[in-house]
């Protein structure tokens, strides 16, 4: 039988960042997956789907986190999980899924999509279970788990911002609020290159990008919301900030250097947002949710050596070193 997600998994590390709130104008508070087995969110919906699941094998796509909570998942549970990965995808990453036990499939994205690959395999693994790292009930259900964490804290938020990519994460936060009788905004911080969401929200409708965007947040690098997640985030989320690729960067920095927080560029996309609108903050108590921290130290410590300035209400990252 196996254990309950409540039963395996870490809770979030809560993390008054004093330093940090002074730099922004507001008061923080940092709910931070870092510490996560796996070191970030994922963990909750991965291992919360592998558990329920009947198959003993289960296909996926991600460009890392859920790829390697799911092998971690599969291998407490005894069973076994393949998943496609742009070969582009973080080397820690890549390392981490084999290292938990998992295959990895790698795709050149220019050529064929994660998607179209995943497609394949299911139609080779009929046996199989395909796992949506974002748009799955299962994966919302096991997210929600954090939304009930920031609920237990009481009521000392004006917002909570956090990651969008696919929008399981920010999906799932308002499921576990809506669930523990809290009505904090929750607010989805994006990358500026991969805008989907916000088009999204302003079109009344799923809008596609056309081609998964080359942004630093490799956790955001998905074509469009989930079809599920979007059931609950076209009315749920109190709103999006789109992030230049500058903001993310200095979010990774600010985090190191005034909180003492290792993050990755898509778990440091919250704080990015209280840079990009600092005044739409200004003043409120905040919680960003760190989603995750599981970079590649190159690029860490490229970002951390970096002196561009933080660029607030700019257009999309033209100037910006961390443009592809």
């Amino acid at each position: 039988m196996p254990q309950s997600l409540n039963a395996v998994l870490h809770p979030a590390s809560v993390i008054a960042a004093p330093r940090l709130s002074r730099r922004v104008g507001a008061n923080l508070t940092l709910v931070s997956e870092t510490f996560q087995h796996t070191g970030s969110f994922k963990f909750r919906a991965a291992y919360h789907l592998a558990s329920k699941v009947p198959q003993r094998q289960i296909i996926a796509a991600s460009s890392g986190n859920f790829g390697q909570a799911l092998a971690y998942a599969c291998g407490l549970l005894g069973k076994s999980c393949r998943v496609v990965m742009p070969a582009t995808s973080a080397r820690v990453k890549m390392d981490a899924v084999r290292e938990y036990g998992g295959t990895i499939d790698e795709v050149d994205t220019s050529v064929k999509s994660r998607a179209e690959r995943l497609a394949e395999l299911a139609a080779d693994c009929p046996d199989a279970y395909v796992a949506s790292a974002y748009d799955d009930p299962l994966v919302i259900e096991g997210n929600a788990s954090l939304g009930e964490e920031i609920a237990a804290l009481g009521d000392l938020f004006d917002a909570v911002i956090a990651p969008v990519g696919g929008g399981g994460l920010a999906a799932g936060l308002i499921t576990g609020l809506h669930r523990a009788g809290r009505s904090t905004p929750v607010i989805g911080a994006e990358p500026l290159l991969g805008n989907d969401a916000a088009r999204s929200l302003r079109a009344g409708s799923i809008v596609v990008n056309e081609s998964e965007p080359q942004t630093l947040a490799d956790g955001a690098r998905t074509l469009s919301l989930g079809r599920r997640n979007w059931e609950i985030l076209h009315t749920g989320l109190a709103g999006i900030v789109e992030v230049p690729e500058a903001s993310i960067a200095q979010g990774v920095k600010l985090l190191f250097e005034l909180a003492n927080l290792k993050a990755e560029p898509t778990g440091a996309l919250a704080v990015a947002a209280l840079l990009t609108e600092p005044e739409r903050f200004r003043g409120q108590s905040v919680c960003c949710v760190i989603s995750g921290g599981n970079v590649d130290g190159e690029l860490y410590r490229t970002l951390l050596r970096s002196t561009h300035p933080t660029i607030l209400h700019q257009s999309p990252c033209r100037d910006s070193p961390w443009t592809d």
